[in-house]
């Protein structure tokens, strides 16, 4: 266990003259709203592992192993862990081998457990899982020791295996382009106050006129910038029935705070807060304003084109050995059949890169009406012919 300045430099040392290092973390997200680290495991090969005791260190030393681009940093369903050792360091990574993504590029699936792509590719099975573990307690058994030690042993290996797939298969251009997605600072940036309430669900949201959805999205960024402040999770800050009552309630006809979801303590903590939430929403201009909800449409053309689209996409993952996962989700078939054939590719992952060379530029020409799918010899719809073809 790593739990001096000292010994945290010599293996940061070491770290930066490897080609490649495996990293995972431990961490507790029950009572906070930021994860809280308790152990973050380095590997350098097999018989090589060390375990870092976060609580004991200052990990800002760790961040030049993070941003080094010289350093592969090799991770397992990399994003959330990077965002948290973004946080513990200040440094953005770079550099960064996704074992589970990869693994989705060459005839694997993209959502394999590391347990899975551990046995299926090296031959060991995992220990058993410690996901009870409160990480931040201290002493750690050896057993708990053993097991997070134990994610970041054959990381590597599994590493080198899938490299090897990836040329076996001719799928280099396509790792790096993944590869390298993951250099986008953003991925990593703390989500800004507007999106969060833009993507938030609230039970009953739907019933609520344009002004008091956005008087709800006004409330719902001050939690969250609270909720931050504190670092307790948003709903211990208020629940969101109350938000949805505060939201519904109009400052200029009194009683502002007489939401049944608040007591005596909401309003003496946050009273004034909630106040000029609500009034800055009720200054916003009419022109501003979203429009009416719209009733739910289920538009039986669009419907048809997205399980089109959607087969297509499955089909051709499927037959070339890649997750169609990694290529499209339903969801992200349905906004392109919205879109329609001039969707805009900033908007639309599958119309950029290696994936609109793939399959997005079929998708186009289908919704266009120029082509048709067509099944392949193995029965699966990855076929798209041109109109006029034989199909």
């Amino acid at each position: 266990m790593i739990d001096t300045p000292d010994a945290l430099a010599a293996l940061v040392d070491r770290m930066l003259e490897a080609e490649a290092v495996a990293i995972d973390t431990e961490f507790v997200w029950e009572r906070t709203y930021y994860p809280r680290l308790g152990l973050v495991q380095i590997g350098l090969g097999r018989g090589d592992t060390h375990l870092l005791d976060v609580p004991a260190l200052d990990l800002a030393p760790l961040g030049a192993v993070l941003a080094d681009p010289e350093v592969a940093v090799v991770l397992h369903d990399a994003v959330q862990d990077l965002t948290i050792l973004r946080r513990a360091t200040g440094a953005f990574p770079q550099n960064v081998f996704d074992t589970q993504r990869i693994a989705g590029l060459v005839g694997l699936t993209a959502t394999a457990s590391l347990n899975d792509l551990v046995e299926d590719l090296v031959g060991v099975e995992m220990p058993a899982t410690q996901a009870r573990t409160d990480w931040l307690r201290r002493p750690l058994s050896a057993k708990q020791q053993a097991y997070a030690l134990a994610d970041v042993e054959y990381l590597l290996d599994v590493k080198d295996r899938l490299e090897a797939m990836v040329v076996a298969k001719g799928r280099t251009a396509i790792a790096d382009a993944e590869r390298a997605a993951y250099d986008d600072a953003s991925l990593y940036a703390e989500e800004s106050l507007k999106a969060v309430a833009a993507r938030l669900s609230f039970k009953g949201q739907g019933r609520l006129r344009p002004r008091q959805r956005v008087a709800l999205d006004y409330l719902a960024m001050w939690r969250e910038d609270e909720a931050r402040i504190q670092d307790i999770p948003r709903r211990r800050v208020l629940p969101d029935d109350a938000l949805v009552q505060l939201a519904q309630r109009n400052p200029r006809r009194g009683n502002l705070l007489g939401a049944r979801a608040l007591d005596d303590r909401d309003r003496q903590d946050y009273g004034d807060d909630l106040r000029a939430a609500i009034e800055d929403a009720y200054e916003v201009p009419d022109t501003d304003l979203p429009d009416p909800t719209p009733p739910h449409r289920d538009d039986p053309v669009e419907r048809s084109q997205a399980y089109l689209l959607n087969a297509l996409v499955v089909g051709r993952g499927t037959a070339d050995d890649i997750d169609p996962v990694l290529l499209a989700t339903k969801s992200t078939i349905g906004a392109l059949v919205e879109a329609g054939p001039d969707a805009d590719p900033a908007d639309h992952p599958i119309l950029r890169g290696w994936r609109r060379d793939f399959v997005g530029d079929d998708l186009l020409r289908v919704l266009r009406g120029e082509a048709a799918v067509q099944l392949d010899g193995d029965g699966l719809p990855s076929r798209c012919v041109g109109l006029g073809e034989g199909v």
